[in-house]
């Protein structure tokens, strides 16, 4: 019988009630998640410089940027604009105070709700006109960001930002926890395990499943769709930091409100399942890339 240390258990039920950007950032410390989204961004910006004249400044928008671990590449990389959205005004103070300490007069945050901003093509218009100074991207990243869209809406939300907000030239990078795996003990497997038996629900986000609509959708007659898989790795030797991440998985409080005594039942599953055994948490996940205008095979 696994015995629970009752100050460091109460630790992680506390953190629940943390900030995303907060809980975000010990993902991005302590995995290789922002790395792999790296390395992705790195070849669609990459097949970008190809594909436009040297002399043409790359302009991007980041929906759901957070504080923006991906700031570095899309900063030294966009220098015709950089748009960082985001509904949570914390993650957006951190970006300002690096800008202002950085000088990086070309790096621009909005407030604002993306689903209300981009599922009708006159909000999407008036979004260009009133945030990106009337200038279309060459860039547009999802970053995990879609899981606070319901999927049902994830084409209109794609064909108003292809339609109404991508330059000639441009490419949209999108990543997602994959839906299902068998493997036990991974995102994927945590979300379904517990979603599934507090609320009978199962996850429907299915990047792969979407990108097989798309391309079947007219408005991409012309695009490149282009889709992979990667594993990643999280471990923190710290009971908080990793129960902070389990909360955000688990999408507590903005999706699934958990009642007390089930967050009790999440935290001593984690406790018994992976704190003592020193079990890192896996994530599988799907990379989405739709490259408009570009000539030559691009890269993912």
């Amino acid at each position: 019988m696994v015995r629970i240390d009752k100050k460091i258990f109460e630790r992680g039920l506390k953190v629940a009630d943390s900030q995303m950007f907060r809980e975000d950032k010990i993902w991005s410390r302590y995995s290789n998640d922002k790395v792999d989204i790296g390395e992705t961004l790195a070849r669609v910006i990459r097949t970008l410089s190809k594909a436009l004249p040297l002399t043409r400044k790359i302009r991007a928008l980041s929906i759901g940027s957070s504080n923006e671990p991906q700031f570095r590449i899309l900063e030294t990389a966009c220098n015709g604009g950089l748009y960082l959205l985001d509904i949570e005004q914390g993650a957006l103070d951190v970006v300002r105070e690096r800008i202002r300490r950085q000088r990086t007069g070309h790096v621009f945050t909005i407030r604002a709700d993306y689903d209300k901003c981009f599922l009708f093509c006159k909000h999407c218009m008036d979004f260009l006109r009133d945030h990106l100074h009337n200038q279309r991207m060459n860039l547009v990243t999802l970053h995990h960001s879609l899981y606070y869209c319901n999927e049902h809406q994830w084409q209109p939300l794609y064909r108003n930002l292809y339609r109404n907000l991508t330059a000639p030239v441009a490419a949209m990078h999108a990543v997602l926890m994959a839906r299902a795996t068998r493997e036990p003990y991974t995102t994927s497997w945590l979300y379904e395990h517990f979603v599934g038996k507090f609320f009978g629900q199962h996850n429907t986000q299915d990047l792969q499943k979407f990108r097989l609509e798309i391309e079947h959708d007219r408005v991409f007659n012309k695009a490149q769709i282009l889709a992979k898989k990667s594993r990643v790795q999280f471990f923190v030797n710290d009971f908080e930091q990793f129960m902070a991440v389990v909360w955000m998985v688990l999408l507590y409080p903005n999706v699934h409100r958990y009642s007390l005594k089930q967050r009790e039942e999440i935290t001593e599953f984690i406790y018994k399942h992976f704190w003592i055994r020193k079990r890192p948490l896996w994530q599988i996940q799907d990379h989405l890339v739709v490259y408009r205008g570009v000539a030559f095979k691009g890269l993912i």
